[in-house]
């Protein structure tokens, strides 16, 4: 339990000098000063490489320091100095590893080896890649395609995707999870269904242009730190910003922009012009309730509904019966709030909606996307300036992952375009997504699973049944440039990759060679690393992956893996040819500041959708029911994070400083329950129809200024919170961001239940279940 954590209250602003402060001693102390520089000039810049932290797309006109402190924090997590080299796993076993917290683990530094735990063993030592491949290829060859699970994180390149995605195909599988079945695919489905394509109507300039940008489940001040800057520029241009969130995040606030005089030593940017702090999961009722007004008042775009649309007379007829009360029960704001923001919308000439997990990990995420698609419909704001659609990706390539075919559901037209470019008849039949995948691992349908970069183990939900099920494995390998808890929690055999990261130079056989990747606005721009290798023993994720497919596949369908790890450019002539909007690949990636992908919707408000119209959705509100003497909680970044890589223990923004292990809840409901600030209490779950009671202990409570019956708690300490079988209606997403939750005294939590993890969850493996929200009485 984390006894020093230091509370200091919540920061009214964003960014300034603390941020530079921050980011540069990070960068000294990682990197030292000539790394430092050597890295940083070439971060996100036209000649260098895109950072490996959010997905935010880079402006034309970029500073000679176009990064954030996050953005700092993550380059120097990758190009630190320290190593993690064959001696050091001998002097530590894995048991010993696995003791240690996620923060200690990051701070060994990059694998310098590939490495292996054999059977019953309990350290890790060197292998040699050629045994490494050979040893991946025989299990591969002894098993069913589909007992193999090949998992990608949003790091990895395009190039790297798309030769991972074959290789599955051209071995016979469609098990391909990825991080975006844990984050945007509630996104990628209901847009899918309303315009016809799960990507953002929005370029970088449009938001520049907007008139009002809505800022809905997302902290850019934390997440996505550059969209700050954006946003100061749009707000100079006379644009007003809604916030909607259950905290009142500091970066949509005040913005303190490091780079110019006012940011520094002057006021700052004022952001949120209206915070409407909803209550968890309500914003499906906020929605609605603002889209009633605006079909009240006739503040509707009626010629591009009649021309660009379907539904809209079913929605218009299910809005007209809101009941208000309801609504505002459902979303703990009052008419007042609600109307404010609709007459906001109402005024507004051109409209960006943003969003991000906060809208995508519940029960309803999907028809929640829905609704929000339904007000931009509403006002005809998809297709023109300064307005759309723009849910923000979370990982750096997480969606060029998707373009280039990582997805356990292609399209039937992209296997039609592998077929005829390599040859072979991929598999049609769907594969596992990630919940689907641990599921098969624990039920002995896979036995093999490898993880193209990422932290498998802590980003994914029910962690004692997640680690379970991958003891189960036979083989696990995991791509990767540091230590992580993927790495401990293993298969009878488990092999450790060590690749390239993105600062590092990537010289083959034909030279040096560059990457692409694909931001959340549909730019695809190259990326080329400025350092020297941490270790001669590195290879690329692409060399790896050939490596793999070679040994395993040999010359079947003809496919030229070995050229393809020597060339890149081969791979994009093919990427050229299969993937849509990708024609001529190579040369238009490599213009300054890339090319961007076609977007029916955005370009020409075209729809590919079955009736080929923008559609309409019409969704009951429903609202998760929180019993007495519970609380609803979501799971969160810390500002001292990236996903699961923990940077540091400090939460500045949020005033937490020196521990992760805390829970903001709000004061009355400290008191109502029965505690006080700063009392250490365990969390403890039990879902809808599972018999298991999964606890995480020793949080500590923090007062904070969140809505009455809410909490919120840093990932991935509370994944254990989150049971398998609890995810999104249509997008399999677990439900991070709606927990039922009671607090009870630290220590008292239930102590008989199995498996007690190094993390101090406690659960038993899981029972299908079906959780059902039912409507507000």
């Amino acid at each position: 339990m984390e006894r020093d954590v230091e509370v200091t209250g919540q920061k009214k602003s964003a960014a300034g000098v603390p941020a530079v402060a921050v980011a540069m001693k990070r960068a000294l102390t990682h990197m030292g000063a000539t790394r430092s520089v050597k890295t940083l000039l070439k971060l996100n810049q036209k000649d260098g490489f895109d950072c490996m932290g959010c997905g935010w797309p880079d402006p034309e006109h970029r500073h000679v320091a176009e990064f954030c402190e996050n953005g700092v924090k993550a380059v120097a997590e990758e190009a630190l100095t320290d190593r993690a080299t064959p001696q050091f796993f001998a002097r530590h076993s894995i048991a010993d590893l696995d003791r240690q917290t996620e923060l200690w683990l990051g701070k060994q530094g990059r694998i310098t080896h590939p490495m292996i735990k054999r059977p019953g063993g309990d350290h890790y030592e060197p292998i040699e890649w050629d045994d490494a491949f050979a040893l991946i290829a025989d299990h591969l060859q002894s098993i069913d395609p589909d007992e193999a699970i090949f998992y990608t994180s949003g790091r990895t390149s395009n190039e790297a995707a798309f030769l991972y995605q074959l290789f599955a195909r051209a071995y016979g599988t469609n098990n391909m999870p990825d991080c975006s079945n844990m984050c945007h695919e509630s996104t990628s489905v209901a847009l899918a269904d309303a315009i016809g394509i799960g990507k953002a109507s929005v370029t970088i300039n449009d938001v520049y242009n907007a008139d009002l940008i809505v800022i809905a489940g997302q902290n850019p001040g934390s997440n996505h730190p550059r969209m700050l800057s954006a946003l100061e520029v749009a707000k100079k241009r006379g644009a007003k910003i809604i916030a909607i969130n259950p905290l009142r995040e500091a970066g949509l606030v005040r913005f303190h922009n490091p780079q110019n005089a006012r940011g520094v030593v002057g006021p700052g940017t004022e952001m949120a012009d209206l915070h409407l702090p909803v209550r968890i999961n309500g914003d499906l009722a906020l929605f609605q309730g603002i889209g009633s007004l605006l079909l009240e008042w006739d503040a509707i775009d009626r010629e591009f509904i009649e021309q660009h649309t379907q539904g809209f007379e079913e929605w218009a007829a299910h809005l007209r019966e809101v009941d208000w009360n309801y609504v505002e029960q459902t979303s703990g704001l009052s008419r007042r709030q609600i109307t404010e923001a609709a007459e906001m919308i109402r005024d507004s000439s051109a409209t960006i909606y943003c969003w991000a997990m906060g809208l995508t990990q519940h029960r309803n995420s999907v028809n929640i996307i829905r609704e929000l698609a339904n007000l931009a419909f509403a006002r005809g704001d998809i297709g023109k300036r300064g307005a759309g659609l723009f849910p923000v990706r979370g990982h750096s390539n997480v969606q060029g992952d998707r373009t280039m075919g990582i997805w356990e559901r292609p399209p039937a037209s992209f296997l039609d375009a592998l077929q005829k470019e390599f040859g072979f008849d991929p598999p049609r039949e769907h594969g596992y997504d990630t919940v689907d995948s641990i599921r098969a691992l624990r039920d002995g349908k896979a036995s093999f699973f490898m993880g193209l970069g990422g932290n498998f183990v802590d980003a994914t939900p029910d962690t004692a049944v997640t680690k379970a099920a991958m003891r189960k494995a036979k083989l696990t390998v995991q791509v990767s440039t540091k230590i992580n808890r993927s790495h401990l929690v293993t298969g009878e055999t488990a092999l450790i990759l060590p690749t390239l990261g993105r600062t590092e130079k990537d010289v083959r056989g034909t030279g040096e060679q560059f990457v692409t990747v694909e931001d959340s606005a549909c730019v695809i721009r190259s990326s080329h690393g400025p350092l020297e290798p941490a270790s001669p023993h590195l290879r690329s994720e692409v060399a790896i992956i050939a490596g793999i497919a070679a040994a395993t596949l040999g010359d079947r369908h003809g496919i030229r893996w070995r050229e393809m790890a020597e060339d890149y450019d081969l791979i994009r002539e093919h990427i050229s040819r299969v993937v849509p909007g990708c024609e001529d690949y190579s040369r238009r990636a490599t213009r300054q500041g890339g090319f961007v992908l076609p977007h029916g919707p955005r370009d020409s408000r075209t729809f590919a959708t079955d009736s080929g119209k923008a559609e309409f959705a019409v969704s009951p509100i429903e609202a998760l029911q929180v019993p007495e003497g519970h609380l609803l909680l979501q799971t969160m970044r810390s500002h001292d994070q990236f996903n699961t890589t923990i940077y540091g223990l400090d939460d500045r923004y949020r005033g937490v400083n020196g521990g992760r292990r805390v829970v903001f809840v709000h004061r009355e409901d400290i008191a109502q329950l029965g505690f006080d600030p700063d009392d250490l209490v365990d969390l403890v779950t039990r879902w809808e129809g599972d018999d298991v009671e999964r606890v995480a202990e020793g949080f500590r409570i923090v007062e904070y200024d969140t809505p009455r019956g809410s909490a919120a708690a840093y990932y991935p300490e509370t994944n254990a919170l989150v049971p398998l079988d609890s995810t999104a209606e249509g997008s399999n997403t677990p439900t991070s961001k709606s927990v039922v939750v009671r607090l009870v005294p630290a220590g008292t939590a239930r102590p008989h239940l199995a498996d007690s993890s190094q993390d101090g969850v406690r659960a038993d493996d899981a029972h299908k279940a079906e959780w059902r929200p039912t409507q507000l009485s």
